[in-house]
């Protein structure tokens, strides 16, 4: 499985990326070895993941958040929480509410 997901930074700001092992790609980012982006601005948890089957439809999906504004983001976080099924626009993907185990802080 290939997820994508999205951080929240403790300045409010959201990091998006990329991995096929969430649970270590989160540890990472809590140990402060994640991405430098992360360790500059401490992430405090996990509020989005979408999986998908392919590298390829999960590397397209990361480079699409990456380009959403800070509030299409946050929209995008918000629906995910309500149980809004994800976007038709990500194909291939399922969105979720990332369990209290992926907690940062």
């Amino acid at each position: 499985m290939h997820y994508v997901y999205m951080l929240l930074c403790r300045d409010g700001s959201y990091y998006t990326g990329y991995t096929r092992d969430l649970e270590s790609r989160v540890e990472w980012h809590r140990q402060g070895r994640g991405a430098k982006y992360t360790r500059m601005r401490k992430p405090m948890r996990l509020v989005y993941v979408e999986e998908f089957e392919s590298r390829r439809d999960a590397m397209r999906r990361e480079r699409e958040i990456k380009g959403l504004s800070h509030d299409q983001k946050t929209d995008l976080v918000n629906k995910a929480s309500e149980g809004t099924p994800k976007d038709a626009s990500s194909p291939g993907g399922h969105s979720s509410e990332p369990e209290d185990r992926f907690a940062i802080n």
